[in-house]
């Protein structure tokens, strides 16, 4: 189902937006470009498939006379657009973007997964981007220095299985390993978490435990076990010894 950017936006609760906005304090030193108009202006980026911030610009300049079905009276100008793009705090659009897909959970699908007797189910993994520049060091143990390889970042991201949704996200350079993000999950008691053996950590599988959340995760090749415990044991079968007949002959 396809809509256009104005039926987009009349979806957004604005009210909601405006109380976030007020919470953050996000438009105290961006009178002339506020955290809504910067919302819009993105989303005609994304909608006119324009990248660079001077492209959108100009892409609204040339509708100027149809700003105001978006609720905006003139396009942004580019420097102001820029710097609200550098400077505003993006943890503003982060906690916004949760906001949403709480907003809209009544009405996310919850019938894709059948048989699954968990209510909460969330699966955890990460992406590796390649970088070109040498912002981020590179992937793996030891990476090589100089450009000689390409430098990267990580995205951690736990998904909500039932509505395919994502309910918590973290960028990192791609050299810290999986396992330290997996302390930042705030999960509900009875939940079942799925993920793969990268974030093998025991200290937090204990919590898990203690928080009484359902976990699996593939073990390491190297992992050592110790039986502590048995809490059933198979009885071994009891031999009868028998008796061999001899025959004797007098």
């Amino acid at each position: 189902m396809s809509c256009t950017l104005k039926q987009l936006i009349d979806l957004i609760p604005k009210n909601k937006f405006d109380l976030l906005a007020q919470k953050h304090q996000t438009d105290r030193y961006y009178k002339a470009f506020p955290a809504w108009t910067q919302l819009v202006t993105l989303l005609f980026g994304v909608f006119s498939r324009c990248d660079p911030m001077g492209e959108v610009c100009d892409g609204m300049l040339a509708m100027q006379g149809k700003l105001n079905h978006l609720g905006l009276e003139k396009s942004p100008a580019k420097s102001t657009a820029g710097d609200g793009l550098r400077e505003r705090d993006n943890e503003f659009f982060k906690d916004f973007c949760f906001l949403l897909l709480k907003y809209f959970e009544p009405l996310l699908s919850v019938s894709r997964i059948d048989k699954i007797s968990f209510d909460k189910l969330f699966i955890f993994d990460s992406s590796t981007v390649r970088l070109f520049s040498q912002v981020m060091k590179g992937v793996g143990r030891n990476p090589k220095g100089e450009g000689k390889k390409k430098g990267g970042l990580k995205v951690h991201m736990l998904i909500d299985a039932h509505s395919q949704t994502p309910t918590f996200v973290k960028i990192s350079e791609a050299k810290l390993h999986d396992k330290n993000f997996i302390q930042y999950l705030n999960l509900p008691a009875f939940s079942m978490i799925v993920f793969d053996r990268a974030y093998n950590h025991y200290l937090q599988f204990a919590k898990f435990t203690e928080n009484r959340i359902n976990f699996v995760c593939r073990l390491k090749k190297n992992a050592s076990m110790e039986r502590c415990r048995n809490y059933f044991v198979k009885p071994k079968p009891v031999q009868v010894l028998g008796y061999q007949k001899k025959n004797i002959s007098i």
